[in-house]
């Protein structure tokens, strides 16, 4: 396993996640009406884009599992992002992306706290954000673009450069 740079050829592996029912039930964005024009947009533009880091979670010959993302960086924080296909669940490439771009962002971008929220719906995304030991927080004053009723609603998650994510074998930093 490993996180690398989105490519152009991940476009059509991008879209199967995001029209595959099973996996963007209960996520915030509306995935299922995507394009695969759309997700060569995002890759061309996850190149050059400043305030967030998008890479893909690819298995050992390169084949694109999903995509791992910090957002919103700024002021020593970030919203994290994460999704993998459905072939890709269940075999490690969700801890591992986890766990290597928060490592990524404690030690290459200097961060000192990350956070992200889940829809309470989403039984799946809970139970791996908390068999991780990850902690709920209350939304933090740096997320953007959420309603106030989803600011309420949402499950909220943040880690910090100490936190030990359970079955990694040590600490993120």
């Amino acid at each position: 396993m490993k996180l690398r740079k989105l490519a152009r050829r991940d476009a059509a592996l991008m879209l199967e996640w995001m029209h595959d029912p099973f996996v963007v039930e209960n996520m915030k964005t509306d995935f299922r009406s995507r394009t695969l024009r759309d997700c060569e947009l995002f890759i061309e533009q996850a190149r050059d884009a400043s305030e967030s880091l998008h890479l893909a979670i690819a298995d050992d010959r390169d084949e694109y599992m999903g995509t791992v993302s910090l957002k919103h960086i700024r002021d020593g924080a970030a919203e994290f992002g994460i999704t993998v296909r459905r072939s890709a669940m269940g075999k490690g490439f969700a801890r591992y992306g986890m766990a290597e771009m928060l490592r990524k962002g404690w030690e290459d971008l200097g961060l000192n706290r990350v956070w992200w929220c889940v829809d309470p719906l989403n039984q799946r995304a809970l139970r791996f954000y908390e068999k991780g030991g990850y902690s709920r927080c209350a939304c933090p004053e740096q997320a953007a673009g959420y309603s106030a009723e989803e600011r309420e609603r949402f499950v909220w998650f943040s880690a910090e450069p100490d936190t030990v994510m359970e079955g990694t074998g040590g600490r993120h930093s």
